[in-house]
């Protein structure tokens, strides 16, 4: 309780700079605009109504996919480098830097929510999935390369991308927990973010990335809908 304390005590305006920053970048939705220049359409009107990657790639092409995919990404990124640049002179032991980190979920966590709920579009975006990679790779790699491989293990079983967003979604939390927890344990020092991190810390942690997995998860209602009366769309190879 100590480290929330020190948190919202001395770094509030950090943590108000981080979130209101990083809503208000992810609010800008490169699926809306791409579509609305290439089609001249709104992409949440065609095909599954969603505003993300996997719609543009159906209903547009690959190259508004890719522009979708690259904007998506760059959010995370942006939004937790902005925090990452202002908290640079916070001290380099560990409990200092476990609240820096803190500080750069909390960037991620809304980046996700602003591609989610634009301000800028009615508070109707994306699903989150890619931006949540991004944040993934910023706050702890290794989160995202073990999320690659669940990704992929279901995906190419199902062949659904859904079926594999869900399953990260909603492995993220004990995912990014548990390889806090092992690092606290010292089995992971080698390839630590941070060393010997508190239970606090790690708490914190699950929580945060919970929001995040939850969020995607509940963005995802359509497709579990679909996916339950078995009519969620498979991607596949064309001959």
């Amino acid at each position: 309780m100590e480290m929330l304390g020190e948190l919202f005590a001395d770094y509030w305006l950090y943590m108000i700079i981080a979130v209101v920053s990083a809503y208000l970048i992810s609010s800008v939705n490169t699926s809306i605009i791409v579509t609305r220049i290439v089609k001249h359409e709104d992409i949440r009107k065609l095909g599954s109504g969603n505003a993300g990657f996997t719609n543009v790639l159906r209903c547009v092409g690959k190259g508004p996919a890719i522009v979708t995919f690259v904007g998506g990404f760059m959010k995370g990124v942006i939004s937790i480098l902005i925090p990452y640049i202002m908290t640079a002179g916070m001290g380099s032991d560990p409990h200092d830097q476990q609240i820096r980190t803190i500080i750069l979920y909390l960037g991620g966590l809304f980046a996700v929510l602003g591609h989610m709920f634009p301000v800028y579009y009615k508070f109707k975006g994306g699903k989150g999935v890619v931006t949540t990679a991004s944040v993934m790779l910023l706050t702890d790699w290794r989160v995202l390369v073990a999320e690659v491989i669940i990704f992929a293990v279901f995906f190419l079983i199902t062949k659904t991308v859904s079926k594999g967003s869900l399953m990260c979604a909603a492995a993220y939390p004990f995912v990014a927990a548990a390889l806090r927890l092992l690092d606290s344990m010292e089995i992971l020092g080698a390839i630590a973010p941070i060393k010997d991190p508190t239970p606090m810390f790690i708490v914190c942690v699950f929580l945060l990335t919970f929001v995040n997995g939850a969020a995607v998860i509940i963005k995802h209602k359509d497709n579990i809908k679909r996916i339950l009366d078995g009519s969620e769309k498979k991607i596949v190879s064309k001959k």
